[in-house]
């Protein structure tokens, strides 16, 4: 493949391997050696450690694998390849998964398809909600001997008391989940609640506690005044000591002081800490996670009360010589016609300062429910990959609506899919793209599809009856030259018509979703009027296509369209009986070139 001697070479004149991805965009390897031959390869891809390199080509229908380790070539399926001491099978798995390789995982039990007993109508098959009693904001996951430790703010005394606490969930692959119970309980320190916040594993025991305990430092309220305190944990996460210094820092008299974001900066040998600070983002930098200090503020207005920031790098386009910052904040759109959601701005940082490349901020999602996301890399791959790609979950709710919504058994809405986001160029500017996460496939049923048709008014013919409320859908659509239409909507309905519709404008280039006859907003007239408004997002078509993919559950839909370039998420609560699906237009035809459906597995 070429690599071998280009590896080799790379550690002769520069004491290190190089990474490298003809279709992802890192050119590394290369500019450590020379331009790699890769005729006949329809994609190539080395990831290294320090003390070696796995590569990967797909030649046609097959990818070969070859590594530092062995002199051989192997291919995928066929047998292991032997990867260097210091790469995971966790970062091979994940490399060859880029390559178009699938990862082994079993079809669900046919019982994984049956409702749960019990479940109200409600009840999302496959997105995180609690047993019962309120929740709201993500706490970004840490992984712990192969586990994925992961928290949200829950209050067990709704709708009577405000005060949140840490519930604590786990998971092997970031879908199915198992519930811990509370890690952090409230009231207990006479600080107040347990907010937002993060936490960090202290590898080399900086804080003192010990390494690899866990560090989570979140908002404590009381009496309106917000402080920020330290819990850690010895156990791996699974039950917390509050410092007995708390709170680490005191209010400056600040009203709006709160969701501290903590990430390791190794290139400056700190910790730093993104906290919101009401139209500011504050900037702070420790050695020891216990004692902080101010670097900077990045103020934006016209975005209301910022909160939930988050801050991270990505490799724009795949070129680790592009990499650049992220800074990230749960936002007010309302002064652009929009609601709330996530802000993001690109960068740089010098240890001490953010400087954002354009002053104008980008929408992470472009829905109605999608708030105080938390963005996380997997550390067990090589940093190659952990800077090409993230994953990200997001509250699906709005504060606007979040106490009015029709749910008995539980309330405040529920979180994301997983997704997976890269930082891509898409019209000269550097975008996060998301997708869902990879793992999503392990709750996938068999795939029916229908094959080339015209939409009219009236339909597109039968396409699948869904079996359930939990479902995926692919649909490509088109306007070719014989087309006149310009709007294509797919129909979300049951027995008493349709509920909901996402869509796509080919005339203003834009996909849609309306909810306005779902069951909230036909059931409840007190129902706040943000909800019954529509949302949509420019996303024009990749030559003269558009691609959607769809999320159904049983009260939401989350839409990534072309690739994810945009995705629109939102709440919907389907209105009793059998569900249904149309492919209809607004007015004259277009063309429905693909459309898929599989059924969902319920993960909990």
């Amino acid at each position: 493949m070429g690599i071998a001697g280009a590896q080799a070479e790379a550690m002769a004149s520069h004491g290190r391997y190089g990474s490298y991805w003809l279709s992802g965009g890192d050119r590394t390897l290369e500019k450590l050696t020379h331009p790699i031959r890769t005729e006949g390869v329809a994609d190539l891809r080395s990831i290294e450690c320090p003390d070696g390199w796995v590569a990967a080509a797909r030649i046609g229908d097959d990818v070969e694998i070859t590594s530092s380790v062995e002199n051989r070539v192997v291919r995928a399926g066929t047998g292991e390849v032997v990867r260097p001491e210091c790469m995971s099978s966790e970062a091979v798995a994940s490399m060859l998964a880029d390559l178009g390789v699938p990862r082994q995982t079993s079809s669900p039990a046919a019982s994984a398809f049956d409702r749960p007993e019990g479940a109200s109508e409600f009840r999302p098959s496959y997105h995180i909600t609690p047993g019962k009693n309120w929740m709201n904001d993500p706490q970004r996951p840490i992984l712990l001997d192969g586990l994925w430790h992961y928290y949200y703010l829950y209050n067990a005394g709704y709708p009577k008391e405000n005060g949140t606490e840490w519930y604590h969930l786990t998971s092997t692959d970031l879908v199915h989940w198992k519930d811990e119970g509370v890690a952090i309980a409230k009231y207990k320190n006479g600080l107040g609640d347990i907010e937002t916040g993060s936490a960090v594993v202290d590898h080399d025991n900086s804080a003192g506690f010990g390494k690899g305990a866990v560090i989570a430092v979140m908002t404590q309220q009381d009496q309106g005044i917000q402080r920020q305190s330290l819990f850690y944990s010895t156990d791996n996460g699974y039950s917390f000591t509050g410092y007995e210094k708390n709170p680490i820092m005191e209010n400056p008299g600040e009203p709006h002081w709160r969701d501290p974001k903590i990430i390791r900066d190794e290139a400056n040998g700190q910790w730093v800490m993104a906290l919101a600070e009401g139209e500011k983002i504050g900037m702070y930098t420790s050695t020891d996670l216990k004692d902080w200090h101010y670097s900077s503020g990045i103020e934006r207005t016209g975005l209301g009360t910022l909160e939930c920031p988050e801050f991270f790098q990505l490799d724009l386009d795949g070129d680790p010589s592009k990499r650049t910052w992220v800074l990230a904040a749960s936002a007010n759109g309302s002064e652009e016609g929009f609601t709330t959601g996530v802000a993001y701005w690109t960068g740089s940082w010098d240890g001490t300062r953010f400087t954002a490349s354009d002053a104008a901020h980008q929408w992470l999602d472009a829905g109605s429910d999608f708030y105080a996301a938390v963005t996380w890399d997997d550390p067990r791959l090589t940093e190659s990959q952990r800077m090409s790609s993230r994953h990200a979950i997001g509250w699906m709710n709005n504060w606007t609506y979040a106490r009015q919504l029709p749910t008995r058994d539980w309330h405040g809405g529920t979180d994301s899919i997983v997704r997976d986001i890269r930082l891509k160029s898409i019209m000269g500017k550097p975008t996060l793209v998301s997708s869902p996460t990879a793992a999503m496939k392990s709750i996938e049923g068999p795939v029916a599809t229908v094959g080339e048709r015209r939409m009219t008014q009236d339909g597109a013919g039968q396409l699948p009856a869904p079996e359930g409320g939990a479902y995926r859908l692919d649909v490509t659509l088109e306007r070719r030259a014989g087309d006149d239409g310009t709007e294509a909507r797919i129909e979300l309905g049951s027995d008493q018509g349709t509920f909901a519709t996402v869509g796509y404008d080919f005339a203003g280039e834009s996909a849609f979703i309306s909810r306005d006859a779902d069951a909230a907003a036909a059931g409840k007239a007190e129902l706040h009027p943000d909800y019954r408004a529509s949302r949509r997002t420019v996303s024009p078509p990749r030559e003269g296509k558009v691609e959607l993919t769809i999320f159904v559950d049983y009260c939401s839909v989350e839409l990534f369209i072309n690739g994810g370039e945009k995705t629109m998420t939102s709440l919907v609560f389907p209105t009793a009986g059998a569900p249904t699906i149309k492919a209809v237009t607004a007015e004259g035809s277009l063309t429905l070139k693909s459309f898929s459906y599989r059924r969902l597995a319920s993960t909990r």
